[in-house]
């Protein structure tokens, strides 16, 4: 099974990946495959340099992200521009890599991808996991980021999907307000409910035993 799972910002959806990779799954994070395809001198960061202009490169010629989200999170077209350009590069990459991991006969892989969603990515997974934090959580996590700001973090936030939407559009949600303990519980429980799913499937072929 390929796993998605999304979330708005410090949702907590990287945590999350990290306990069902210690519980034997294989993740392919977007975010590092983001990293990859703006690599210096790669096709993508020219264009983004071209659009932008040498703000968004440090003195080494690498991709200033933040610089970068400084620009996008307070311009919708510029947002959207970069979405456009990174979006399409990313998803061939990981298309690439989760064929080869399922080639391989991985019983679980997990797409980690923040915008599952906006991207259209959805179609690249069997399921989706969304990741949700309440709002007090997900601000407070922001803000002890280092050289965070509550107007950045604020920009941030409201740059994205609305929570309560991808919850509407995923199969499972996992909330991640509390302790790392409570949080562990929770991972445990739902890869439970996901091996419960895949037998009542492989006992039933052809029926739908998907989760709201």
């Amino acid at each position: 099974m390929v796993l998605g799972i999304t979330g708005n910002i410090a949702a907590g959806k990287s945590t999350v990946a990290r306990m069902l990779a210690a519980r034997g799954a294989v993740v392919v994070s977007a975010d590092e495959l983001a990293r990859q395809v703006v690599a210096p001198g790669s096709p993508t960061l020219k264009r983004l340099a071209e659009r932008f202009g040498p703000a968004i490169l440090t003195a080494e010629g690498s991709l200033d992200r933040q610089a970068l989200g400084d620009i996008v999170f307070r311009d919708p077209e510029a947002r959207h521009f970069l979405n456009t350009v990174t979006h399409a590069a990313i998803g061939e990459v990981a298309v690439r890599r989760l064929r080869e991991l399922k080639a391989q006969g991985e019983p679980l892989i997990v797409y980690e991808s923040p915008l599952l969603f906006e991207a259209k990515a959805e179609g690249r997974v069997d399921k989706v996991l969304v990741v949700k934090v309440s709002e007090q959580e997900q601000l407070s996590r922001l803000l002890r980021r280092p050289g965070m700001t509550p107007e950045r973090a604020a920009a941030m936030i409201g740059a994205q999907m609305d929570q309560e939407q991808k919850a509407a559009r995923g199969d499972f949600i996992i909330e991640t307000n509390g302790t790392l303990e409570q949080l562990e519980a929770k991972v445990e429980a739902f890869l439970a409910r996901l091996r419960s799913l895949e037998r009542e499937q492989r006992a039933e072929p052809g029926q739908d035993h998907s989760a709201g």
